[in-house]
C-alpha cells in the first residue's frame, strides 16, 4: 500500500508571489475547495511545504 497525500486548496493565490502561484498550479489546483491526490515523495512535499498557508494536507492510504 502506498501512501498519498489529499491536498485541498483552502485559500485564494490572489497577492501571493509568482513562485507560489506556479506552485499551486502546478500541484493540479486552480480553484478554492478543489482536491487532488498525489503521492507522498519528498518532491511533492517540498511543494507543500512552499504553500503551505494556501493548501490542506491530510495524510491518506491508498492501493
Amino acid at each position: 500500500m502506498s501512501k498519498k497525500l489529499k491536498v485541498t486548496q483552502i485559500r485564494s493565490t490572489i497577492g501571493s508571489l509568482k513562485a507560489q502561484k506556479k506552485t499551486v498550479r502546478a500541484l493540479g489546483l486552480r480553484k478554492i475547495n478543489k482536491v487532488v491526490i498525489h503521492d507522498d515523495t519528498p518532491c511533492i512535499r517540498g511543494m507543500v511545504n512552499s504553500v503551505k498557508h494556501l493548501v490542506k494536507v491530510e495524510d491518506i492510504v491508498g492501493e
